[in-house]
């Protein structure tokens, strides 16, 4: 569950304006300005909430989380890796595949939002690439619908590719309203975007999806 590099390994980063920006204000990656842009145009983050962060390392998005939520609301954070802890977050090690809703709720009933920024560990060969954004985007999709409150939100992070119609038409099917986005600050030569929903309209009956 690497977020392009699990955000931790990749030797090229550039030390472009966004990267500054975030060293400046003591945020661990400059993909905190991906969530900061998603939540401004479309509401994500509410104080109290209830979040979920799937392949939160290196944690900038966590961090992000508990400005906005603040000390009333509740931050659970997963990744294959482990990461220095963040002020009020629970963090897990293990794999999105394997890892059960009720180990992410422990004591909580639901989540309010359940934000994923989950890359594949890119081998450049595009339509590999794009199929594996696709896998964990409905990962994070499944575990959405299975953990989040009725209303709740959900911004995930795909590769366009040839599945992309039928992932987003499995969002709209939960959602009351559904936005595709690519922030800024997301590289020029990116093929991700973002997609963000709300009005979750709560599970679905066996055998209904």
């Amino acid at each position: 569950m690497a977020k392009g590099r699990s955000r931790l390994g990749d030797r090229k980063v550039r030390k472009d304006h966004f990267h500054e920006r975030a060293r400046d204000a003591g945020f661990r990656a400059r993909a905190v300005f991906k969530l900061e842009e998603l939540d401004r145009a479309v509401g994500l983050l509410r104080p109290g909430d209830r979040v979920l962060d799937l392949g939160c390392a290196p944690g900038s998005w966590l961090q992000y989380a508990r400005g906005r939520v603040g000390e009333r609301g509740h931050l659970v954070g997963i990744d294959r890796v482990a990461i220095p802890g963040v002020p009020g977050a629970r963090l897990l090690v293990g794999d999105v595949f394997t890892v059960v809703p009720a180990d992410l709720l422990d004591d909580l009933e639901a989540f309010d939002v359940v934000l994923s920024d989950m890359a594949p560990d890119t081998t450049g060969i595009r339509h590999v690439d794009q199929a594996r954004s696709e896998a964990l985007f409905e990962r994070a999709l499944d575990l959405a619908i299975a953990t989040l409150a009725p209303g709740g939100r959900f911004a995930a992070k795909l590769f366009q590719g040839p599945d992309m119609k039928r992932l987003v038409e499995r969002v709209r099917a939960r959602f009351d309203g559904v936005k595709i986005i690519k922030p800024a600050s997301s590289r020029q030569i990116s093929i991700e975007q973002y997609v963000t929903a709300s009005g979750f309209r709560g599970r679905p009956t066996p055998g209904a999806e």
